[in-house]
């Protein structure tokens, strides 16, 4: 049977991954001597490196599982490559059978079932550009992504696909194991085409027929501050890209490999699709209808995961459980989504020997900074630029290159290969964030002597106090070093003597009482762990607002302090320094 990889950019992307992994311990020369292949213009990852490894050219094997999959209730599904391989093709088959083509777009409502994976090779292998969608979401923020995303097709199992009922537009719905719906739900999907009956389509390899150029993903930003936008990434810009996310978590051929991650977030086909299949490793999934510790742990012991990464509310969850115990095969933990606190990172270490390495990326990106194996860990610190990434802290105002400002990355004559070709529909949006040569992240970060970055906080976080610059993360970061604070979220109040004191959102620890003497405790601590004008000066119980991907909305915080100010009121549910007497000065 003839391959339908393309020799010339399966060659050069194997040359470039090999290289990775050769140099793994040796961060320097990673950095220095990578460089992103040249995989022509036909380069497509389901055809060009998936099929590749499914075929066991590389070493991987036939009889590899690719995907494993375990319940709560003990049961699980396994897949090796060349299965994979063979039900993609299947599936493309059925999809180009059902009228699907080249640049339409589907959205893929699934959760963590073997179906989500099948689905995304067989939409790259014939050019269907995917938008993963969370199954959290509710009917009007479907309306805008069916709407936004121009959708044709929707993928979704049956107590999810029922919420389409009513959500306008032209697309074609496929239910996704309809057998396990209700007779109600079935009612209601009458005409929606089973996804079951793709079982009986042709098994002959797909013929490649994409550019490099080609959209393939689609994803909402998580909206912390406003409308989301749609980043659209391309063939080579995601699934190529994610070599430097190779890089950072340090996953090898042979491993197992385990996320924390909901589909419908880039972060999912960073760690759960494209970086570990780059190796040809497992990807683990231990499902569970509600966040267990104890359960997650010991599934990471019993599968021998090899590598990890987890939220930083996840590693602090393990560390409420007082999880000591080191899961068996473990080799390398990683943390990403919002930077890791520093105390959450010595506990681990203290537990299990391993230092959680933490990184930093965008949805609009793959991973660009990070601590790599072998790198000395700067506690809190988030590293340097991966292999393949020019990284520059640059001054908002002067659009000089500093040691403390905005995250960005030259665009040069040829912009950066892991970086969206732009926003999808929103070319206004695009050219906002590659203003001056640069593309923006909005992050803002500083850099060390030895060129460590450090993250501080997004640039419509931070706020002013008495003219100092006050990062939330820095202020959050030492309040969780309290037994009594699980989470915090620091905001400015406004104030009209400093312009803004430091408030903070608290979400409490399992057991602490939302009284006085919680909020004088925390106040005193923060009164002794941060400097005058960083310090806490407000502090309220509350359930922290986030986005569907888990991220705080501090936005709505600061419109709450904002909207007190104006009416010239005191928020009734907070504690003041003023409270106490003998603890303000």
């Amino acid at each position: 049977m003839t391959p339908t990889h393309s020799t010339e950019a399966t060659d050069a992307f194997f040359a470039a991954r090999d290289f990775l992994l050769e140099a793994a311990g040796d961060p320097d020369r990673a950095r220095s001597e990578f460089r992103w292949p040249d995989v022509g213009a036909h380069f497509n990852w389901a055809h060009d490196v998936f099929d590749r490894i499914a075929e066991g050219n590389d070493g991987a094997g036939n009889d590899t599982v690719a995907l494993w999959i375990a319940e709560e209730d003990g049961s699980e599904l396994k897949r090796t490559f060349a299965q994979m391989k063979q039900r993609s093709d299947q599936v493309a088959n059925w999809m180009l059978r059902t009228g699907m083509k080249r640049g339409d777009v589907a959205m893929l409502m699934l959760g963590n079932r073997v179906e989500l994976w099948e689905i995304m090779l067989a939409a790259m292998k014939i050019g269907v550009v995917l938008l993963p969608t969370s199954v959290v979401l509710g009917a009007l923020e479907l309306e805008d992504r069916v709407e936004r995303g121009t959708v044709k097709w929707v993928f979704a199992a049956p107590e999810d696909a029922v919420k389409f009922v009513g959500v306008p537009g032209d697309y074609r719905g496929i239910s996704v194991g309809m057998d396990a719906g209700t007779d109600d739900q079935r009612a209601m999907l009458f005409n929606w085409i089973r996804y079951e009956e793709s079982s009986a389509a042709s098994l002959a390899p797909i013929t490649k027929a994409t550019a490099s150029e080609d959209p393939v993903l689609l994803y909402f930003t998580s909206g912390t501050t406003s409308l989301p936008k749609i980043v659209v990434h391309s063939h080579t810009s995601y699934p190529l890209g994610h070599l430097s996310t190779l890089s950072w978590i340090g996953v090898r051929p042979g491993d197992t490999h385990l996320v924390i991650s909901a589909p419908g977030w880039g972060k999912h086909a960073w760690s759960s699709f494209f970086s570990p299949w780059h190796v040809g490793a497992t990807i683990f999934v231990a499902n569970y209808a509600r966040f267990d510790a104890e359960f997650l742990v010991a599934e990471l012991d019993r599968a021998e995961v090899n590598t990890f990464c987890a939220p930083p509310t996840v590693w602090r969850m393990l560390i409420q459980h007082k999880l000591a115990n080191k899961p068996r095969a473990l080799r390398e933990v990683v943390s990403a989504g919002e930077p890791l606190n520093p105390e959450v990172i010595a506990k681990i270490k203290d537990w299990w020997g391993l230092e959680i390495r933490d990184g930093y990326g965008q949805t609009e990106t793959t991973a660009l900074i990070g601590n790599m194996p072998g790198d000395p860990i700067v506690p809190g610190a988030m590293g340097k630029a991966l292999p393949g990434v020019e990284a520059v802290l640059v001054d908002p105002l002067t659009g000089a290159v500093v040691d403390e400002g905005e995250i960005c990355l030259p665009l040069g004559a040829v912009p950066p290969v892991n970086l969206m070709p732009g926003y999808y529909g929103n070319p206004e949006a695009t050219a906002r964030a590659t203003e001056g040569g640069y593309f923006h992240t909005g992050d803002v970060a500083q850099r060390d002597e030895n060129g460590v970055l450090t993250f501080v906080g997004r640039t419509d976080d931070i706020f002013k106090s008495s003219d100092f610059k006050v990062s939330p993360f820095e202020v959050e970061s030492a309040l969780i070093e309290h037994e009594l604070v699980a989470e915090a979220a620091v905001v400015g109040a406004p104030d009209e003597t400093r312009l803004n004191l430091t408030k903070a959102y608290v979400a409490l620890a399992p057991g602490a009482a939302p009284d006085a003497d919680t909020a004088r405790a925390i106040l005193a601590h923060a009164r002794k762990a941060l400097p005058a004008y960083m310090r806490v000066r407000r502090v309220e119980f509350f359930e922290l607002p986030k986005t569907t991907s888990g991220k705080i909305r501090r936005i709505e915080l600061r419109q709450r302090e904002v909207a007190a100010a104006d009416a010239g009121e005191r928020i009734t549910t907070e504690w003041r320094e003023e409270d106490f007497p003998g603890l303000k000065g």
